[in-house]
């Protein structure tokens, strides 16, 4: 296991290499980079000059023909100093190989608009993150499963069709939908006011004792975890319910229940490990989905600075060391949760054994 586990770390290096070399090469086709996104800030605030409301000018408001001339060669000069300065005037194979020899010593480089360390801005958003997704997920998971069971137990019963119904319901209601929806009714939108609108905490909260900060961080995440946890029942619940149907109409179930085997030890000494081979398949997937990509909306409706609302400001500032820096994250956490969901196979069912599949 320990040749496996060394192996599958060696082979993160080049899938990481690609991933991060594709998304350079769609970012760089991308039209307006952030000397263009610099320029048009500089360009707006010299079009407020001009209407007389940042500085003086002539008596109509307008330009000459020299005036208009002089202010297009600064704006040329200093796109040019720009470029220069952030390293754009290199060709774009240069810029790569410099990003990865910094990425590989963890230096995430500077972000271009806001003049702090890229890993200073996700460390300073990652605690939003890793809130709204580990209550999310054990939330979902806690719940997803044992309903689950309890469905492919209750098969065609009365339970398992209203169950099922509820479940589709909340799936088809957009997470940024149902935020809304639960600001109107219970944060003091138009009916109650029982939950607190914005933040993670309150603006008293380091005056409060322990007990009343695990209050009041519970009182805040209360409706975002809510409106992230509601569309991800549905898909977990029914793959429960499904693997372990599968499993259940095995021969080696009925032999089992033939030896004298209670349904109880059926269930959890043999149908268990194998039915939660599929679900552990998919939790790399789900995390990375419910901790980073799934919460951008959610961040922005309940004024959550996560790390998905990071990610997109940094897409529509054409922030380059911000995109790659936070992709480069999410690549290694994704890759590293892939490891650990292998192991977790090994782990659950001994029977797997990768390092000899492999040999």
């Amino acid at each position: 296991m320990a040749s496996y586990i060394a192996r599958r770390l060696l082979l993160m290096i080049p899938t990481l290499f690609g991933i991060l070399l594709l998304n350079f090469l769609i970012v760089q086709a991308a039209p307006g980079g952030p000397i263009d996104q610099m320029m048009a800030r500089f360009e707006g605030l010299g079009s407020l000059a001009s209407t007389g409301l940042g500085g003086s000018g002539n008596e109509g408001g307008g330009h000459s023909a020299s005036d208009s001339q002089r202010i297009q060669g600064v704006n040329e000069e200093l796109r040019q100093q720009l470029t220069q300065e952030y390293g754009f005037d290199k060709p774009a194979w240069e810029r790569f190989a410099l990003m990865i020899r910094d990425y590989a010593r963890f230096d995430l480089g500077d972000s271009l608009f806001r003049g702090r360390p890229v890993i200073d801005l996700i460390l300073e958003r990652l605690p939003v993150s890793i809130s709204l997704g580990l209550w999310t997920t054990l939330l979902v998971y806690l719940i997803s499963i044992p309903l689950g069971i309890r469905k492919a137990l209750r098969h065609g019963s009365a339970f398992d069709v209203w169950s099922s119904g509820v479940v589709i319901v909340g799936y088809a209601i957009p997470g940024f939908l149902l935020a809304i929806l639960l600001i109107v009714v219970f944060a003091g939108g138009s009916y109650l006011n029982w939950f607190p609108l914005r933040g993670l905490t309150s603006a008293n909260f380091n005056e409060l004792s322990p007990l009343g900060k695990v209050g009041d961080y519970l009182w805040h995440i209360a409706l975002p975890v809510t409106a992230s946890a509601i569309g991800s029942f549905a898909t977990l619940t029914m793959l429960t319910k499904n693997s372990f149907l599968d499993e259940i109409h095995k021969q080696y179930v009925l032999t089992a229940r033939a030896k004298g085997a209670s349904d109880r030890r059926v269930l959890y000494g043999h149908v268990f490990r194998n039915a939660m081979l599929i679900i552990i398949a998919g939790m790399p997937a789900a995390l990375i989905g419910i901790f980073f990509t799934g919460s951008l909306l959610i961040e922005v409706i309940f004024s959550l600075n996560g790390l998905g609302l990071l990610g997109f400001e940094a897409v529509m500032q054409r922030d380059y060391p911000l995109i790659f820096g936070t992709l480069y994250l999410y690549t290694v956490i994704g890759l590293l949760l892939k490891l650990i969901s292998d192991l977790t196979y090994a782990w659950v069912d001994p029977r797997i054994d990768f390092s000899a599949r492999e040999s």
